[in-house]
């Protein structure tokens, strides 16, 4: 958990709707989230808890309903792909070019879009590699690392570009079993530094012991919110109580 959670919203939505095709995937949604606030969405597939998040990082738009990330509202694709450029985003899927080392991956975006020298990237580069335990692995290649460290090298892309919020969507869900610890302690690091985080996970440890506010979606509605203990230890919601139970007995 993060102790540095402040009253100031660093995501907001209010009454967003989202539908694809004849299907509507979210049904009014109002959410905040706070600077500093690790927030983990919990659900079933097809809840609509990962829409939520690529609509707070830019990378869908609403159809209804009002976005602001850092007070700016994302009205169109322009103000979306504005905002893609101050977050970092780490997916189910780490999307690292093969044929780049781990620092290679790193200082690509750095001199792309960021027009950093070469120099300076790589100090970048190598300060984000340093975060995320991966110091001695700039010089390997996707192919000489486990998924763990490959997700993990991912995660230090993300962090090199200085984001003030990271999101998080199944990042460990490719992994083996035995792997999921390594990036987790990695998140729980970014949350004890108080990084704005909004994570969607099947990892109900990982939301219990470090979220600030876990938010249970169902259908494509809000079905309950609160703090870890509450949600996983007494939920309010029948639909929620299910799906715990479900999940946490297998």
């Amino acid at each position: 958990m993060n102790s540095v959670v402040t009253g100031k919203p660093a995501i907001s939505l209010s009454g967003v709707s989202k539908s694809f095709g004849a299907t509507q995937v979210l049904r009014d949604v109002n959410l905040d989230v706070r600077a500093g606030e690790v927030l983990v969405l919990i659900g079933a597939s097809g809840s609509g808890k990962s829409t939520v998040l690529r609509i707070m990082s830019g990378l869908e738009t609403a159809d209804s309903g009002e976005v602001w990330v850092n007070g700016v509202p994302l009205h169109d694709a322009k103000r979306a792909r504005d905002i893609r450029g101050h977050v970092g985003m780490v997916f189910q899927q780490f999307n690292l070019f093969p044929h780049k080392s781990a620092l290679g991956n790193v200082t690509l975006a750095l001199i792309k879009a960021r027009r950093m020298s070469p120099a300076d990237a790589r100090k970048r580069a190598l300060e984000a590699l340093d975060r995320v335990g991966l110091a001695d692995r700039g010089e390997h290649y996707p192919s000489q690392l486990s998924g763990g460290q490959q997700q993990r090298v991912a995660i230090a892309r993300a962090l090199a570009v200085e984001p003030g919020i990271m999101f998080f969507d199944e990042a460990t869900s490719a992994l083996d079993p035995e792997l999921v610890g390594e990036v987790t302690e990695v998140m729980r690091g970014l949350a004890r530094d108080g990084m704005t985080m909004v994570v969607v996970t099947h990892e109900m440890g990982f939301a219990r012991k470090t979220a600030d506010r876990v938010v249970f979606m169902d259908q494509g509605v809000i079905a309950e919110q609160g703090a870890p203990e509450q949600i996983f230890v007494n939920p309010g919601n029948e639909r929620t109580r299910q799906f715990l139970h479900r999940v946490l007995d297998h």
